[in-house]
């Protein structure tokens, strides 16, 4: 079996990080998922600030990031990842309902790996859930000392 690699969502709609936690409980990913309801508190775990001082240090496999966050936008974070040299590597998927060109435009331009539209329809967004979480978390190769192998 694929060594499974921690995803980080970051997500302030309950409803999506519920979506989101159902299509990857089908591939047996749930249990490796830490959700961040906002910019800041997933700044604080990357960072290992705040109430994750003590977490293992070892880097998500994936970032999902819902651009429209409160606190801290998805831009600033994706921005303060791909700036940051122990961060940059980590694999980041905007996950977000903006079909806005200029958002598309900067998450690229500040290094986005994918950008996907969440789909408005259930079923279509737990297929494309899936699909993420099996290519990022299992597929993909990590880059060298980002996860642990188990």
């Amino acid at each position: 079996m694929p060594t499974i690699g921690r995803i980080l969502l970051v997500e302030d709609d309950p409803r999506d990080v519920e979506l989101t936690m159902t299509a990857l409980e089908d591939y047996n990913l749930s249990n490796e998922v830490v959700v961040a309801v906002d910019g800041e508190e997933a700044l604080d775990y990357l960072f290992c600030r705040g109430k994750f001082q003590r977490r293992t240090s070892e880097n998500p496999a994936v970032l999902l990031l819902d651009l429209k966050l409160p606190k801290v936008d998805g831009l600033e974070v994706l921005q303060q990842i791909k700036s940051d040299e122990k961060l940059r590597m980590i694999p980041v998927v905007v996950l977000t309902s903006s079909r806005e060109e200029r958002d598309m435009i900067a998450s690229y331009k500040l290094g986005v790996n994918a950008y996907v539209v969440k789909p408005v329809d259930f079923h279509e967004f737990v297929n494309a859930i899936k699909e993420l979480g099996v290519f990022w978390a299992i597929i993909n190769e990590a880059p060298p000392g980002s996860i642990k192998k188990k």
